[in-house]
């Protein structure tokens, strides 16, 4: 664009703003940049405030029942144009140093209840979204129903970082269970499985975080593999606050081959999804209500709609979180309009609702102060006509004709220079034509 060109489109922005409301050229050219600034800033904060389009999420060793909640939540929300990306972990610990760690790039991450207490304070809670329960197979020609019974014994307790580990080294521990007095092994759940069933291994402890759903049912069904059942349940639920107490009732997993063959209780910590504190609000809802649809159903752990829901056990509830459980669901606008579309909506009304709040009484102000300053010019060259009229009407007559038609003169001249808005050329034109009068009225009284 050539200088003339430049010149010609400044000209045209500032118009307005010259002839109508009678601004000098840098007056005006100040109020366009200010009104430009204004607009350049909310357009800024809308493209700001738009949710990313990638999510990462991590889980837990593929196969693993956290891994499936992370696909399940991948393939949801990718029908809202949202991408996750799924890291595989050791399971609970890992994912929360991940989430600890500002630099990891991971957004959310399944961890199981009782592990993050230690979270740091930009770690947050979504919710808790199931029952993790742990299951102990074992090997006996009778049943054990007390952790004491294992004291002496082989027992594969988890990877280091899984949160079956560490749960199961607390259990343990409260029973005077520890390394010292019994064998703690540390294969991955498919070895430790194999393990049990060779016999190199007495008890296996297993959860969803790193174990995966196959290796647990293939215990399940083995006739010389035991499921541990939690004589002391309730005592550990009223105990250990973050645990709950679970119930397989006989033959609730398979009705044909009566799995299990009696009655038996578990206990459970629950899973969190956690999250970052600065992770988006719009992301919030979408993930909470998508987590109905992954979490919600009724199975053998929990009731219907039962989760996801707003406990919060170790980490404090993001507030977002606590406001969707509070209104009990998606804004207005998600509730009718499809996720990118209403979060368009939002962010206009966010942000372009009260840009045009500011501006709009902005733009009426200026016109008012151009309207004073205007009659202030006007009414100055007023009150100098009307001094000369009243020496020019005066009983006695005009003293010295020659120094009022001096006046005239002088106020006729800064008159005719004025700059003044259209709007207030009715007025201009009048005081001209009044001077003409108090002209003509001298002449008159002169002759």
């Amino acid at each position: 664009m050539n200088e003339h060109h430049r010149h010609s489109l400044t000209s045209r922005i500032l118009k307005p703003f010259t002839e109508l409301f009678g601004l000098s050229r840098g007056i005006a050219a100040a109020t366009v940049a200010i009104i430009a600034v204004i607009v350049l800033i909310a357009v800024w904060y809308f493209v700001h405030l738009a949710p990313p389009k990638t999510i990462t999420i991590s889980a837990g060793p593929k196969d693993s029942m956290f891994w499936r909640y992370a696909t399940n939540y991948q393939y949801r929300l990718a029908s809202n144009h949202i991408t996750v990306q799924i890291l595989t972990s050791q399971g609970s610990q890992e994912n929360l140093q991940r989430l600890s760690d500002t630099n990891s790039g991971v957004d959310l991450a399944f961890v199981q209840s009782g592990i993050s207490t230690s979270a740091p304070e930009h770690v947050v809670s979504l919710g808790s979204v199931a029952y993790q329960p742990l299951l102990i197979f074992y090997r006996a020609e009778t049943n054990q129903n007390f952790l004491t019974q294992f004291k002496g014994k082989r027992l594969e307790l988890g990877a280091p970082g899984s949160g079956t580990r560490i749960l199961a080294t607390s259990l343990l521990s409260s029973n005077g269970i520890t390394a010292q007095n019994t064998t703690f092994l540390g294969a991955d759940p498919g070895k430790a499985a194999n393990d049990l069933i060779a016999g190199t291994a007495d008890a296996v402890f297993l959860t969803g975080d790193s174990a995966p759903v196959q290796v647990m049912t293939n215990l399940l069904r083995k006739p010389d593999i035991r499921l541990f059942n939690f004589a002391q349940a309730d005592a550990y639920v009223r105990r250990i606050t973050y645990l709950n107490r679970i119930e397989f009732p006989m033959g609730s997993l398979d009705f044909a081959a009566n799995l299990p063959h009696e009655d038996v209780f578990l206990v459970a910590p629950t899973v969190e999804l956690l999250g970052r504190d600065k992770l988006h609000p719009a992301l919030v809802d979408l993930v909470i209500e998508e987590g109905k649809n992954v979490h919600g159903k009724a199975s053998l752990l929990a009731h219907k709609g039962e989760f996801p829901k707003e406990l919060e056990v170790d980490v404090k509830l993001s507030n977002e979180a606590r406001r969707y459980y509070n209104r009990g669901g998606k804004s207005l606008t998600y509730n009718y309009l499809p996720f990118w579309l209403a979060n368009v909506v939002n962010r206009i009304l966010l942000v372009f609702v009260p840009a045009i709040v500011v501006l709009i009484p902005a733009l009426r102000v200026i016109p008012k102060l151009l309207q004073w300053r205007t009659k202030l010019k006007l009414y100055r060259w007023y009150r100098a006509l009307l001094a000369v009229e009243q020496e020019l009407i005066a009983p006695e007559g005009p003293r010295h004709p020659e120094q009022l038609l001096k006046r005239l003169d002088e106020i006729d001249g800064h008159v005719s220079k004025l700059k003044v808005p259209a709007s207030f050329a009715d007025q201009y034109y009048t005081l001209r034509g009044n001077i003409n009068f108090v002209r003509r009225l001298l002449t008159e009284r002169t002759t």
